[in-house]
């Protein structure tokens, strides 16, 4: 009698260690086998030495070594591609997910070099300027391919400043968020100042308490409209989740002098760049020590907006100002190669639809 047996190849997927706090690696290193004090040697070498491989960690003994390796890898990819601008900005897309993309941008400016990093692909927020909230919601970014953004960019060692202002929301990702933010600015980590990182949030009351309590990162919130149905209008998250809300959050958070409170504006011609807008963002910000960013709407593809000109632009700061409301114009950066959140990652996910 003949006998049929199957064979099938398993391949195991080993899990991640770059992305995971200190607080990770003690229980990884517990449930291995190894000692307690590997989990520290681990952490410095994920951390502040560029290494790419777990048989680099040559203060570990090779049986310890053998063992991390059997069930862990360090889990850093390189970027698929990118495009550069005329002035120096670069964006990158990574690969997430399952067949997802994000983006990340690198702008230099003089002796400061700011990374722009995604939390989520897509977005849930559904804010009618932004392309990435056509996407709709695709998937949470763990700590591992938000901070590998960080770690794989070419121009590693160039930055000097974080933002999460790229795709996603990064207060509805608070869980791997907040680790990113611990490896950071911890000692074991990378030991980064928090007034080095800004988190910018559409304002989810039910997270924002989270981040300010346990994190000293600087806070920007998009605000784009001081009135309620104009805000409704372009962000949809105003329905649940008030300006009069979240800036009662923040009025009753004790704010040390170092960190800093700033307020994203998209300037609208016609639609909320008028004298009533200055007058009405005066009157609400009252109180609040902060900055207003003005940033030039980029047309996106389908969108009926527009900016107003460098001129009216300049005469919409200088009100504010004339109200004693700090506010800067954001440079436009950029421009042509489509820095935008959500274009490329867009263009790239219909490509591979396809």
């Amino acid at each position: 009698m003949m006998s049929c047996g199957y064979h099938s190849d398993i391949i195991m997927i080993k899990e991640k260690l770059y992305g995971k706090t200190l607080n990770d690696l003690i229980a990884v290193t517990k449930r291995i086998g190894l000692p307690g004090f590997a989990a520290k040697q681990i952490a410095d070498w994920l951390y502040k030495k560029e290494i790419s491989s777990i048989d680099e960690m040559t203060n570990l003994s090779k049986k310890m070594r053998e063992v991390l390796s059997s069930e862990y890898e360090l889990g850093l990819s390189d970027p698929l591609k990118y495009s550069e601008s005329i002035d120096g900005t670069k964006k990158y897309l990574f690969g997430v997910l399952n067949n997802k993309f994000i983006e990340t941008a690198y702008i230099p400016d003089n002796d400061r070099a700011t990374i722009c990093v995604s939390s989520q692909a897509g977005c849930k927020m559904g804010c009618v300027f932004c392309m990435t909230g056509r996407q709709g919601f695709q998937g949470n970014l763990s700590s591992n391919e938000i901070l590998n953004q960080f770690r794989r960019l070419p121009e590693f060692r160039n930055i000097t400043n974080m933002v999460f202002m790229g795709m996603g929301e990064p207060l509805d990702n608070i869980n791997q968020v907040m680790k990113s933010l611990e490896i950071l600015t911890s000692p074991w980590g990378y030991g980064w100042s928090p007034t080095r990182i800004t988190v910018s949030t559409v304002g989810l009351t039910g997270t924002i308490g989270e981040f300010l309590e346990k994190s000293r990162c600087h806070l920007a919130i998009s605000l784009h409209s001081p009135f309620d149905d104009e805000r409704r209008q372009l962000m949809p998250i105003q329905r649940t989740n008030s300006v009069k809300e979240i800036l009662d959050i923040i009025r009753n958070f004790d704010f040390n002098s170092q960190r800093r409170v700033s307020f994203e504006y998209i300037l609208f011609e016609g639609l909320n760049d008028t004298p009533r807008h200055v007058k009405e963002l005066a009157r609400i910000l009252n109180g609040i020590k902060c900055r207003i960013n003005l940033i030039r709407f980029h047309k996106v593809p389908g969108s009926s907006y527009s900016s107003p000109g460098d001129k009216e632009v300049f005469e919409f700061k200088e009100a504010l100002v004339a109200k004693g409301i700090l506010t800067t114009i954001r440079a436009s950066r950029g421009v042509d190669i489509q820095a935008a959140c959500g274009l490329l990652s867009t263009l790239e996910q219909n490509k591979s639809s396809q």
